[in-house]
């Protein structure tokens, strides 16, 4: 047994150390210092763990090298925080009525926490308002897979910088809700994909809804395609609405990005069409049920079932079989107003109302921020097993 630990540990040092080395490759330009962050609207991880930083109110996005490169010792499968919402408070001298988390991303080489934090929840007074709407997250925490809570200091890190063209203006009033600028939705969402860093949110443009593109590490210019969608709920063309939550996805053996707006309409985009200055058609496959944002999107796998997990402001998880997803890709989609409140794709629901983000988690697990019925905020990690359809 202690030959086999003492292996192991060698196994584990060697993975951090190649880890390490790759990273070193990507993060060679990187400058060190404090990066200029307005606001940490999104979060996401990229490779060797590399923590992206979208700044809508910067308009740029950041690659944050964390120095997370061993993997965990914990048992992730048994893994909870309970009120980590008051924890976060206390150490911030708050609140935790006053502590609004604006987004949470786990890096999967270690699979510790990052999130996004500011002091103005008791502000949050509006179902349809979103944190980044209210207030400007500028503090980062670090929850390690130990279940050690920190602060995670934006000083002296190894960074870099690349600028969306022509981000929505700051001062763009939103269209129904007073005293909102659009500039909050200039970055909705980031995804990374083999070498491509994919951002949705809002542009100048005339059709407002935009894809940005670039490569990463940053080299020149970011790409733009600007996006329409037809929204079945509402019976009509949509181009000013951002998409909220989108995963880069094969569906037969096609790169297609799959993305869910408001009011909850699901939607393909063939990657391919991303073209520089383009105008693209989304292929409306399904209409999830109104009243509700999105907020998550992750993908999983059990038992050689592929399957995808979206969280949501008002509905519960939802569970959609790929395979299902790939069927109405195929088709025509939604072009007209359905007669029912659910068209096109289905999904599973599964009890997790109350989740507010949640990421992958290692193998076999989504990590979750779910508001408990004692009101408190717990992070815990879900099985895939018990998500699978």
């Amino acid at each position: 047994m202690k030959i086999l630990t003492i292996l192991a540990a060698a196994v584990l040092t060697l993975a951090g150390i190649v880890t390490q080395s790759h990273a070193s490759e990507m993060t060679k330009d990187f400058e060190v210092g404090t990066p200029n962050i307005k606001s940490m609207s999104i979060l996401e991880f990229g490779p060797d763990g590399i923590l992206f930083i979208g700044d809508s109110k910067g308009g740029n996005v950041f690659a944050i090298e964390t120095g997370d490169v061993l993997p965990p010792t914990a048992d992730l499968q048994r893994f909870a925080v309970q009120d980590l919402e008051g924890k976060i408070a206390a150490m911030l001298g708050t609140g935790a009525e006053d502590l609004m988390i604006h987004d949470m991303a786990v890096n999967p080489i270690s699979a510790n926490t990052y999130i996004a934090v500011s002091r103005a929840r008791s502000t949050w007074t509006s179902g349809w308002v979103l944190p980044n709407e209210l207030a400007d997250a500028t503090i980062l925490m670090r929850v390690t897979a130990e279940k050690t809570i920190e602060e995670f200091p934006l000083t002296h890190v190894k960074f870099a910088r690349a600028s969306l063209p022509n981000p929505v203006d700051l001062n763009v009033e939103h269209r129904w809700k007073k005293g909102v600028t659009t500039r909050a939705d200039a970055i909705t969402a980031i995804a990374y994909d083999d070498g491509t860093l994919y951002l949705s949110g809002l542009s100048n443009e005339e059709f407002a809804s935009t894809m940005w593109s670039m490569g990463f590490p940053f080299k020149g210019d970011a790409t733009w395609a600007t996006l329409e969608i037809f929204h079945g709920a509402h019976g009509e063309f949509e181009t000013h609405a951002p998409i909220r939550a989108f995963l880069p996805y094969q569906l037969d053996g096609q790169s297609y990005i799959l993305a869910s707006y408001l009011c909850t309409p699901l939607v393909t985009f063939p990657t391919k069409d991303l073209s520089n200055g383009q105008h693209i058609m989304g292929k409306t496959i399904g209409e999830l049920g109104s009243g509700n944002y999105p907020i998550d999107m992750v993908s999983a796998e059990w038992e050689g079932r592929q399957f995808i997990v979206m969280s949501n402001s008002m509905l519960p998880l939802m569970t959609f079989n790929v395979a299902e997803i790939t069927k109405y890709n195929a088709m025509q989609g939604i072009t007209t107003e359905p007669d029912t409140y659910l068209a096109g794709a289905s999904y599973t629901p599964r009890a997790g109302n109350g989740v507010q983000h949640m990421d992958n988690f290692g193998d076999r697990g989504i990590l979750c921020l779910q508001r408990m019925p004692s009101g408190k905020l717990d992070m815990v990690a879900l099985s895939v097993e018990r998500l699978a359809f």
